[in-house]
Order: structure tokens, then C-alpha cells, then sequence
């Protein structure tokens, strides 16, 4: 396989947190959002889920981008055996959050690197654990109020639900949504 350090590098996910944390690397980037439809289920392991829409997501947008490097992931958040994505409004966050406080939430997510140009297809999968503090209706419900919540799997995110977190097992990055420790790897063979 040979490399090209000429090209582009597109991050195939609209998330703000995605890029904040592809920014860190210093490596120029476009962002081109995955239309690729996401699903979840529970009759699957969550890691194979994970990696299906990782890949998928970075091959829709390969697809239109076939000579660059693009990277694409998705966070699922499982709570026991029950996988949870976004959550569609505030009552399911509600929902989301009576599931969440009560055991240890696995977060698993992916991280794809695809270039169509080099028949270069790959992608991995990595795990963390929060455990939150038991539910305290008047703290979630002012954490809801924040809108922090919508389009976060699990109804929440690590950076503004700290307080309500009693431990964590893994990477913040994995947690977050892009595992970076497993990124310079994957784009070694082609950026």
C-alpha cells in the first residue's frame, strides 16, 4: 500500500466532540457527515453494532470522497443488555437516565479509517466504564435543563455530567466519542 500524505483527511461525523478531539492531533481535516442511518440491537453484541455503523458510516462518506482518508465512529452506551443511542426527546432522556443510574454503563465506541483509493478498510472498537451516583431526580432534572443531554448516547456526556458520575474505568476519549490512542495506528498505512 503505498502513502500520500497529500490526502485529505475528512471526519465522516457532525459531533463537536469528535472534532475538538481530532483537532488535538494537529492533523488538517474537513468535516463531511455520514448519512448513514444508525440503529440499534440488543440481540447483538454491542461491539459488533459499533463497528458495523463505525465502518458504515466512514464508507457512505468514502463513497463520495474516494481518494480520501476517512475517519468515521459511533458511541453506544449499554446498560446491562439494554443499548441505548440518542435519545429522541426529554421524556426518553427521563427514561434514559432511570436505566443509566442504575448499574455500570459500558461505553462502547469505534473508530474507522477508510480510503476507497487505497482498498484501505479498517476498524476497531474500545470499551470504558461510568458508573453514575444513584438517581437524584432534582440533580437530572437540572442537568436536562441544560439540553446537554440531546444527541449524547445514553442521554449524557462525560464533560457536563461529571457531577453526577461516581467513577470511571477506560479512556475519557473512548468515552467522549473518538478513541485517539488507536487513531495514529490505523491512518499509519495510508496518511
Amino acid at each position: 500500500m503505498s502513502t500520500n500524505v497529500n490526502r485529505q483527511i475528512i471526519l465522516a461525523s457532525g459531533s463537536p466532540r469528535r472534532r475538538e478531539l481530532l483537532e488535538r492531533l494537529g492533523l488538517p481535516f474537513t468535516v463531511v457527515p455520514s448519512e448513514f442511518e444508525e440503529y440499534l440491537d440488543d440481540a447483538r453484541s454491542v461491539e459488533e453494532i459499533a463497528k458495523e455503523l463505525g465502518i458504515g458510516k466512514a464508507r457512505e462518506v468514502a463513497a463520495r470522497y474516494p481518494e480520501a482518508i476517512v475517519i468515521g465512529g459511533d458511541t453506544i452506551v449499554t446498560v446491562g443488555t439494554v443499548q441505548l443511542g440518542k435519545p429522541e426527546d426529554i421524556d426518553d432522556a427521563r427514561r434514559m437516565w432511570q436505566l443509566v443510574t442504575s448499574g455500570p454503563n459500558i461505553v462502547t465506541t469505534s473508530l474507522a479509517v477508510v480510503c476507497l483509493a487505497e482498498q484501505y478498510d479498517r476498524v476497531v472498537c474500545d470499551q470504558a466504564t461510568v458508573t453514575f451516583k444513584p438517581y437524584d431526580e432534582q440533580a437530572i432534572e437540572a442537568y436536562l435543563a441544560t439540553g446537554d443531554y440531546a444527541d449524547k448516547a445514553g442521554a449524557w456526556s462525560i464533560q457536563h455530567a461529571r457531577h453526577l458520575i461516581e467513577s470511571v474505568e477506560g479512556s475519557q476519549d473512548t468515552i467522549i466519542g473518538l478513541p485517539i490512542r488507536y487513531l495514529r495506528e490505523l491512518l499509519g498505512p495510508v496518511a
